[in-house]
């Protein structure tokens, strides 16, 4: 392995040697609509995501009920949280399928999984009409969830990499990330019209489930298009599909790859699910800013991801990916805390803004290098597995919980700031991670 700052775009053989991942005969428009077909079930998990983040409260009054609301908040933090812990076994065992049956029917059987989460939690009773089973529900659906989840960023990604034009592989694959912002700034959107058309009462009875149930009905559409997918040139051209043991023995074999590459994506779960799906219950319950104003700091922040996202994915097509994970990593280090610390000292909706838009630009470009990355350091016969496994290990043990350790934190410590330092702790092990990989101490074998 190279010790060359651009290893994983010029010395790994799944970065560039791979024969049919530079598909030239795909036209602009037929790209985009790949593109499109490809991320909508992207969209449809981070509006899923972002609406339980954003009802947290709401949730925690109709499924855990309790005389402390902070107990009833933390216990929905847990259930969102555990859904992760399902990530990596789906990583496994659906990122084991799609390596072996291909990107287009494991992505349709992602989606399928996934809706069966997402209607489950749309249509359960609450814990006043059916009791103890309504929590069990709406934790089935949250692990149905997270086991679909598990392998569905990764097999997007995947496929962007596969059917990027060359040169341009990181501007192709920052469209997964991209996707999920669209999908935030949808969620805020209706949100923000939720609240100007109903009392606070009639949102924390019955309103909140309106989000949920709009994505029940574009559930049908989302199918529609996913099914229209070709399959990719580079797993066609393939010629050996490796077995569900040889997939693990790969895994086993590399366990320090997906360690590292595990370690590269810490900061990347972490910030982004502070700047999204916790933002707006922090502006509410933390910072006691109106519910307006945090969901209008949200669409922002995905306007901004969705912005930054595709340019800085260009960038590192340029310029390689380690400097803007040597960067963006060091920034966050230096700046997380200190911009929180800003903020709860006197809160307003324009010191919010200021400060969640800075985070954003942190996230998105340290986002944009690192998936691609990821797709590129992975073997190409178990790129879906290796990529989702470390993403979804990622997840589970720290990203998901991101909203539950920032609760916890801020209650145990007084100091409303407190999430920057876990932020802080997500920065530096991407910058180990970084060094790790680019190198040469931990490599493919």
């Amino acid at each position: 392995m190279s010790r060359t700052a651009t290893l994983p775009d010029a010395a790994l053989p799944s970065s560039s040697s791979t024969p049919s991942s530079t598909p030239t005969a795909l036209g602009r428009r037929a790209a985009l609509g790949a593109v499109l077909r490809v991320t909508s079930g992207n969209f449809l998990e981070m509006f899923d995501f972002f609406l339980y983040g954003f009802y947290a409260t709401a949730i925690a009054q109709t499924f855990f009920p309790s005389d402390s609301e902070y107990v009833s908040l933390m216990l929905t933090f847990v259930t969102f949280g555990a859904g992760f812990l399902m990530r990596p076994l789906g990583a496994v065992i659906l990122g084991a399928y799609i390596d072996k049956i291909g990107r287009r029917k494991g992505l349709i059987l992602t989606l399928a999984i996934m809706a069966c989460g997402t209607v489950l939690i749309a249509f359960t009773p609450s814990h006043a009409s059916i009791g103890l089973l309504a929590p069990v529900l709406v934790l089935i659906g949250r692990l149905l969830q997270g086991f679909s989840a598990g392998v569905e960023l990764g097999g997007v990604s995947v496929y962007l990499a596969e059917m990027a034009t060359p040169g341009r592989k990181g501007f192709y694959v920052s469209w997964q990330s991209a996707s999920q912002q669209a999908a935030i700034m949808v969620a805020a959107a209706l949100g923000y019209g939720i609240s100007q058309w109903f009392s606070t009462a009639q949102i924390s009875d019955w309103a909140w489930r309106i989000p949920f149930f709009i994505g029940s009905l574009i559930l049908p559409f989302v199918f529609q298009i996913r099914r229209s997918l070709a399959e990719t040139e580079a797993f066609l051209a393939r010629k050996h599909r490796p077995s569900l043991r040889e997939i693990v023995r790969s895994m086993v074999r590399n366990w320090a790859l997906v360690g590292a590459g595990m370690m590269l994506v810490v900061m990347t779960t972490v910030s982004f699910y502070l700047i999204t799906v916790y933002t707006p219950t922090f502006g509410k319950s933390v910072l006691h800013l109106s519910s307006t104003h945090a969901l209008m700091v949200t669409f922002c922040v995905g306007l901004s991801n969705f912005i930054w996202l595709p340019v800085m994915g260009a960038v590192s097509d340029r310029i390689g990916r380690w400097p803007l994970l040597v960067v963006f990593s060091a920034l966050t280090l230096l700046t997380a805390y200190p911009s929180l610390s800003w903020l709860v000292q006197a809160p307003s909706f324009e010191r919010m803004l200021a400060v969640e838009l800075w985070l954003s630009f942190l996230y998105a470009s340290y986002n944009a290098a690192t998936i691609v990355a990821l797709t590129e350091i992975m073997p190409p016969e178990v790129r879906t597995t290796g990529f989702s496994l470390a993403y979804s290990l990622a997840t589970a043990i720290f990203g998901g919980f991101t909203p539950l350790v920032s609760t916890w934190l801020i209650e145990h410590t007084g100091d409303k700031a407190a999430p920057g330092w876990w932020m802080s702790g997500a920065a530096v092990s991407g910058l180990i991670a970084t060094v790790l990989l680019y190198r040469g101490v931990v490599k493919a074998r």
